[in-house]
């Protein structure tokens, strides 16, 4: 009867795609008081996670969604997790991340929810790429 509170989905924007190329001076991890993250970013963990993320993509594609979308969604259909946090710099990035568990009108294509379609094949796809499958109840029975 416990569930979590999930807490960035998207990795404090790691999982937006904007340090695919580095760290953009307009980022937070540009900042000083985020200088953790940049190393985090730049690390070899973190080259690790964008290879990933390239990974993922064609799966956030094929459910015509965005890897933010596609990371929310991934969260939310969590036996254990009851809510996720979602942090915005705008309301555009709100609605990006929205569009996860609800339809949304001129939504650049994204036009259909993402959660119902995470079906324990896609699940199964992004399980094997992360490497890190959260354990369920009957996992730890067993």
């Amino acid at each position: 009867g416990v569930g979590a509170m999930t807490w960035s989905p998207l990795a404090c924007g790691i999982i937006s795609g904007k340090y695919g190329n580095g760290v953009p001076e307009s980022s937070r991890a540009a900042l000083k008081c985020y200088q953790w993250l940049k190393e985090k970013i730049i690390s070899e963990e973190g080259r690790k996670q964008q290879v990933k993320l390239k990974d993922l993509s064609p799966i956030a594609e094929r459910l015509g969604c965005t890897l933010p979308q596609l990371a929310v969604a991934w969260c939310l259909r969590n036996e254990g997790v009851s809510s996720v946090l979602l942090g915005s710099s705008n309301p555009e990035q709100l609605i990006e991340n929205l569009g996860a568990i609800q339809a949304s009108a001129g939504d650049g294509g994204t036009s259909a929810e993402v959660l119902p379609k995470m079906t324990s094949h896609i699940v199964n796809e992004i399980d094997n790429i992360l490497g890190n499958k959260p354990y369920t109840k009957k996992d730890y029975r067993s």
